[in-house]
């Protein structure tokens, strides 16, 4: 997974896989999923992104490995 956020435009993209997106449902206002042809979500965009949650928070990640907590923020 690789998250991208562009703050001149603040939107966010959550790539999700290596697929080439082939189609896109809006799942709220400014809120989409891009799709396969057999219906897989492949990305996540959101618009106007600030305004719809925490940027930081999206641009941060936990891993838990065997146990032990990993904290990285961007």
């Amino acid at each position: 997974m690789k998250v991208h956020y562009d703050n001149e435009v603040d939107a966010v993209y959550i790539k999700l896989g290596s697929q080439k997106p082939e189609g896109v449902i809006e799942i709220s206002d400014g809120v989409n999923l891009d799709t396969t042809s057999d219906d897989k979500i492949v990305g996540i965009e959101i618009l106007n992104a600030s305004k719809k949650m925490n940027i930081r928070t999206i641009l941060s990640y936990e891993l838990d490995l065997d146990g032990k907590l990993i904290r990285k923020s961007a």
